[in-house]
This record gives C-alpha cells, structure tokens and sequence, in this order.
C-alpha cells in the first residue's frame, strides 16, 4: 500500500515536528521506520503514523517502536490508533482491540 501523505513532504514534515513525540528507528543514515503521537497530554494519545520500510518489515522494528510509545504514555487511560486490514494483526499482537460501537470516521482531502 502506498502511503498517502508521503505525497506531501512539506506538510508531512510540518505534522510530525507538531507531533507530540515521535521514535524513529535507522539503518545509518536511512530512516527505516516511524511512529509519532498526537495527545492531549493528559488521558489520551493517538498513534498516528506507524511505518517500517518494507525492506526492513518483520524484523522487530515495529514492535520496538509500538513498544516505547507504548511504555511513554503507559499512565495514560487511552490509546488509539486506525489501523488498515492488513496491519490488524500486528496491532492485536501489541494490545489494541477494536471498541463494539466504535466505527472510524474522517474527513480527508488528501487525494
């Protein structure tokens, strides 16, 4: 799957400095992977961004990075985060499981 905001590197750079936190993960030089949160700085926080280079997928890299955001906003009442079919699996194996009732919804312009 192609990621839809990496179309827009101006924006997308402006969104993650305005990130609550962010970890990254390197291979040198080359950023493999990437999780940001968004937060309220008190109850809640929203894992927005989640991505390994495909090259690097299955390695542990996203565990990793799921693990430290996790363990920085352990004292937190709620993570969320909107996950793609194919990545529902990773998330259940981290702790996340869907809400009965809760549907996702957006708005988006991105095109």
């Amino acid at each position: 799957m192609e990621w839809e905001s990496g179309k827009y590197p101006d924006e997308l750079l402006q969104a993650i400095r305005g990130s609550h936190s962010v970890a990254a993960a390197w291979d040198g030089q080359r950023l493999v992977g990437l999780i940001n949160a968004l937060s309220d700085g008190a109850l809640t926080a929203y894992f927005h961004y989640m991505l390994v280079n495909p090259e690097y997928q299955g390695q542990g890299i996203g565990r990793e990075l799921m693990n430290r955001m996790l363990e920085r906003y352990r004292d937190y009442k709620t993570k969320v985060l909107i996950s793609y079919p194919d990545a529902v699996e990773f998330y259940t194996k981290n702790g996340f499981h869907s809400e009965d009732g809760a549907v996702p919804m957006f708005i988006s312009e991105l095109v």
